[in-house]
Parts: C-alpha cells; sequence; structure tokens
C-alpha cells in the first residue's frame, strides 16, 4: 500500500511540476510565441500522444517478439534432443531399443496432435503427454548397462532425455506467459488518449473527416490485435509452428528405414 501510495505522489509531483512549469514559463517568455487560442496546445497535445502511443506500441511489439521468437528456439531445442534420443537408442539391444524409440515417436505425436491444443485453449501443457515422456525417461533409465558401451549408449540417451525435459518446462512456461498487466493499462490508456484526440483536435465533422477517422481506427484496431495475438506464442492464428516437431517425425521414419545407419543430427 505504501509503495501504491509513493507512486501516486510522483505522478502528483510530476502534474505539479508540468503546471507550474508552464504557469511560470508564460511570464518569461516572448510575446511573440503566444497564440491567441488554444489551437497550439492543442497541436502539441496530439504529438505528444502519437508519441506516447507509437513509443508504447513499440515496446510492447519488441517485448512480444522476443518472446515469440524464444517459444519457437524453445521447441526447437526439443526437437532435437527427440532426435538424439531415438538416434541413440539405435545402439541399444532389444527390445529396449524398440521401446524407447515408440515412446520417442509417441510422445511427439503428442505434442502435435493434442498437447498443441491443450495449450492453445487452457495455456497450460497436457498430463497425458507428460505421462508418456514420464515412461520414457523410465524406460532408459531401467536399460541394463553391463558393459562400457551400453553404459555409454545409456547416459548419451538419458543426457537427451534430459534435455527433452528441460526445454518442455520452458515450452510450459512460454504456454502460459502473458505481457505484465501494466503495460496493457498503459497501451489502453495510450489508445483511449489517441481516439478522444479527435475530438480535442476540433476538427469539423464531414464525410471526409469521418472517413478518415474510420481509417484511423482501422489502424489502432490491427495494432491491438496483433499486440494480443503476439501474446499467446502457442495459440490464435499467429501460433508457434510445428514444424520441428513434423521434421523430427520425418527423421524417425528415416531412421526406422534404416535402422544400421546412424546420421547427422542437426545442431
Amino acid at each position: 500500500m505504501l509503495g501504491i501510495l509513493l507512486q501516486l505522489a510522483v505522478l502528483a509531483l510530476f502534474v505539479g511540476v508540468a503546471v507550474g512549469i508552464f504557469v511560470l514559463g508564460d511570464r518569461v517568455r516572448p510575446v511573440s510565441w503566444r497564440h491567441d487560442d488554444d489551437s497550439g496546445a492543442g497541436s502539441m497535445m496530439l504529438d505528444m500522444v502519437n508519441m506516447f502511443f507509437a513509443a508504447i506500441v513499440a515496446f510492447v511489439v519488441v517485448i512480444l517478439w522476443q518472446q515469440y521468437d524464444t517459444s519457437h528456439a524453445h521447441t526447437v531445442s526439443e526437437a532435437k534432443a527427440l532426435v538424439s534420443v531415438y538416434e541413440s537408442a539405435n545402439s541399444m539391444p532389444e527390445p529396449d531399443r524398440e521401446k524407447i524409440q515408440t515412446l520417442v515417436a509417441a510422445y511427439t505425436r503428442q505434442v502435435i496432435d493434442e498437447e498443441w491444443q491443450v495449450m492453445d485453449e487452457q495455456r497450460r501443457l497436457s498430463q497425458a503427454t507428460q505421462a508418456t515422456l514420464d515412461d520414457l525417461r523410465e524406460a532408459v533409465n531401467s536399460v541394463p548397462a553391463d558393459t562400457a558401451d551400453a553404459k555409454a549408449a545409456q547416459d548419451e540417451t538419458a543426457t537427451a532425455v534430459a534435455a527433452i525435459i528441460e526445454a518442455r518446462f520452458d515450452r510450459g512456461l512460454d504456454a502460459g506467459y502473458r505481457l505484465p498487466g501494466f503495460l496493457y493499462i498503459a497501451l489502453w490508456f495510450a489508445t483511449a488518449m489517441l481516439l478522444f484526440g479527435t475530438v480535442f483536435s476540433g476538427v469539423v465533422v464531414t464525410k471526409r473527416s469521418i472517413l478518415m477517422t474510420g481509417l484511423f481506427g482501422l489502424v489502432i484496431g490491427a495494432v491491438i490485435v496483433a499486440v494480443y495475438q503476439l501474446d499467446r506464442p502457442f495459440a490464435g492464428s499467429n501460433h508457434v509452428a510445428k514444424d520441428a516437431y513434423e521434421l523430427a517425425l520425418a527423421r524417425f521414419q528415416h531412421l526406422a528405414a534404416e535402422p544400421s545407419s546412424s546420421g547427422d543430427i542437426p545442431r
């Protein structure tokens, strides 16, 4: 409560400073700088509102785009780790190899077919997909490591599973991410000031001014929609693509067709 009161006091202080500078400055500035009406003040106010709105939008879009890019990077890291597990399991004996590779493929398909919808609708991860990943980790840990080669293969696979778990955790945080509330407040405040600026500008209502105002509102609405779309990296029409997991499935099919060959894992 004390922090809120302090912030309000700072805002009130700046209001008082701005008004004081304006009133005192009016007494010392040259007469030639003065306007006969409020047109100069209105123009200055509109310029400040435009700059404020542009700054808020730019700041919000940069934050959201960085989060969107980070979310996609986490899916790529997870898909690479899935390929690593599938490929390293090739050196394991049966039935462990088939069990691990089957679980990896099942997990990847669940992420694509089920979990993406859960992230879209509920902004969280799927418990069923998590259960499949837990089964995969248990299967890798239960592989016999009787020889040095078997131990090395198990360690390599377990390391890749740990990378999947870490990337999945990051993806879960991305799915639940929301832009801080105070930035939305600032954005809507700037939007309201911008829209009401048409009233304070004193423009006469004509067919032309109505058309231009409508286009003005269309641009503002498009900006707001874009912000809300970017704020949901795994939902809406502008969501992070599943291409990394789909590429991993294609890699699984290639390895299954040639179980004796080992391909390079994209880095």
